[in-house]
């Protein structure tokens, strides 16, 4: 048995997060037990999603706005009813979302097969992509088909609503949620199983080999302000990229990222997910172009707090544009990782009081990515135990991509800072869906 703290609670851990709780009286622990969880709200503070209004979600829902869904049509059906009313969304149990088959979602005329033999890159090269081919060709029955899919398994979030999972095993599977212009959401004790995009396209002229690419988030914070995702797992489940084929020599990849917050959104606090077993995990801003850089200069706003970044190639997070504070999180490098941090235009990460656990042979200076020149702050970070100077390391280890200090910002809306060297063993044990309490 160990003693952890969790939410500032201190907890004797065995295997769960809250085996016993010490110091805590009788009352005390059946009003915890009563409370609901479903109008919990983020607190004062918290990240930069407390900012200004707050986030409340469905909080002041009526009875008559209050919901459990067990399927994928009655949860759409949900998000629909009583429009931005505040409500309450209960997922029970694991959601399927991805539809009966690929195949049911296939247009009529499209066959794979002729795909691949039609773009073949000894067939058609690597100079030109297929963006202009016409609908009846094989790429344009794959865009129809793919629509199809889209259709499907998208669901549009309306302001002010929670979206919360009953106990330890709610969630979705191949769901990606939209949370598209819209303020006040609150999604919380969920597992997403990443979608598998059924249709994904080859684009000859993406690096020298071409590249694979797909479509669907399991979340997407679209122009939205005021969002808080909390205590959620997110992860590719039984699809890992290990079990995707290859064509043309290159993976057919059919997974996007895990989170991604872009076109002037704001306001976003992310505290106590795991995020693991995927490749492009989270995106900040999802353009250099100077039409982005219109929208998102002085936006992305958000706070990643007490989240476990497990098994991860890349992007935890790559960011663009935002004031982006990160800090006491736990990332846990494995075979594959290419970088956690990538700092990309106009960035402006902070990233402090961290953990970071590498296996022998990786250096620390991956932990940090240069795409673009943007200072940032980097303080207080300890690498398997040890504290490290990441902007240092990465200098030494990268010097044909050094790395200036200073984000030119001091975050101000933290709640409880713990330090450093605890974070793995509170975060491990109490982030992530099933150990909200």
């Amino acid at each position: 048995m160990r003693i952890q703290k969790c939410h500032g609670r201190v907890i004797a851990s065995v295997v769960g997060c809250t085996a016993l709780v010490l110091g805590v009286t009788g009352t005390a622990s059946a009003h915890a037990q009563a409370r609901d969880l479903g109008r919990q709200t983020l607190g004062a503070n918290d990240g930069w999603g407390s900012y200004g209004t707050g986030t409340t979600g469905g909080a002041a829902a009526d009875a008559a706005h209050v919901y459990t869904v067990t399927d994928w049509a009655g949860f759409k059906r949900a998000l629909v009813e009583g429009g931005s009313a505040p409500k309450i969304i209960r997922v029970k149990a694991t959601i399927d979302a991805d539809g009966p088959s690929c195949a049911s979602f296939e247009a009529p005329g499209y066959d794979f097969a002729t795909y691949l033999k039609t773009y073949d890159p000894a067939v058609w090269g690597h100079d030109k992509n297929l963006d202009g081919e016409p609908d009846d060709s094989p790429e344009g029955l794959r865009r129809a088909s793919q629509a199809n899919q889209d259709a499907y398994i998208k669901a549009a979030v309306p302001a002010n609503t929670t979206i919360i999972g009953v106990g330890k095993d709610a969630g979705f599977k191949g769901a990606s949620l939209q949370i598209k212009a819209v303020d006040n959401v609150v999604v919380r004790n969920l597992t997403f199983e990443s979608p598998l995009d059924c249709f994904p396209q080859w684009d000859p002229t993406d690096t020298a080999d071409g590249n694979w690419n797909s479509e669907y988030d399991s979340a997407v914070i679209y122009g939205s302000t005021h969002v808080w995702m909390d205590h959620d797992t997110f992860t590719d489940g039984d699809h890992p990229d290990s079990t995707l084929p290859y064509y043309y020599g290159r993976i057919y990849e059919q997974h996007d990222g895990e989170l991604d917050i872009v076109k002037g959104a704001d306001y976003v606090t992310a505290s106590w997910n795991v995020f693991e077993d995927h490749d492009k995990t989270i995106l900040i801003g999802n353009s250099d172009s100077a039409s982005t850089a219109a929208v998102d200069r002085g936006h992305l706003k958000v706070t990643f707090h007490h989240n476990l970044f497990s098994n991860l190639v890349e992007r935890a997070p790559r960011i663009r544009f935002g004031q982006v504070d990160s800090y006491n999180n736990h990332f846990v490098a494995e075979d594959g990782y290419s970088y956690s941090y990538g700092i990309g235009m106009e960035s402006q990460l902070v990233a402090e009081h961290n953990a970071f656990t590498l296996p022998d042979g990786l250096g620390a200076g991956k932990i940090l990515k240069k795409w673009k020149d943007s200072p940032l702050t980097a303080d207080d970070n300890y690498v398997n135990g040890e504290p490290v100077d990441l902007i240092a390391v990465h200098n030494a280890e990268v010097p044909t991509e050094i790395l200036r200090s200073g984000a030119g910002w001091t975050p101000t809306l933290r709640t409880k800072v713990d330090p450093a060297k605890a974070i793995s063993g509170i975060v491990d044990h109490c982030a992530g869906a099933g150990n909200l309490h």
